[in-house]
């Protein structure tokens, strides 16, 4: 079983940025991708962005392509997102999530990732 918790989510005025963290425990951690998602009130949880473990190549929702960046840490057992620019429509929960079954082929459905975490509130005020 894998463990993932986030964390940085906080309060931050439209315009302004915030560095989300995922990290994991547990066993050997080597997912095909790990992904973000987001759900705001009264809405389905909805991706975000993915990166595939080998290789690093990326994918976004295009609500967030060119202001957010998702990377892995350099300790290969985080992933980060980086959100600038943010917007009062960004305020969700965010989620990370990891694909260690399916070959991480580009997924945005949340049903395709097996491990979830907890989540971190992220609010952006306008």
């Amino acid at each position: 079983q894998v463990q993932l918790v986030e964390s940085g989510g906080g309060l931050v005025q439209a315009g302004g940025s915030l560095r989300l963290s995922c990290a994991a425990s547990g066993r050997t951690f080597s997912p095909y991708a790990m992904g973000w998602f987001r759900q705001a009130p009264g809405k389905e949880r909805e991706f975000v962005a993915g990166i595939r473990w080998s290789g690093g190549s990326t994918w976004y929702a295009d609500s967030v392509k060119g202001r957010f960046t998702i990377s892995r840490g350099n300790a290969k057992n985080t992933v980060y997102l980086q959100m600038n620019s943010l917007k009062p429509e960004d305020t969700a929960v965010y989620y990370c999530a990891a694909d260690t079954t399916r070959g991480g082929y580009y997924y945005t459905n949340r049903n395709l990732y097996d491990d979830w975490g907890q989540g971190t509130q992220v609010t952006v005020s306008s």
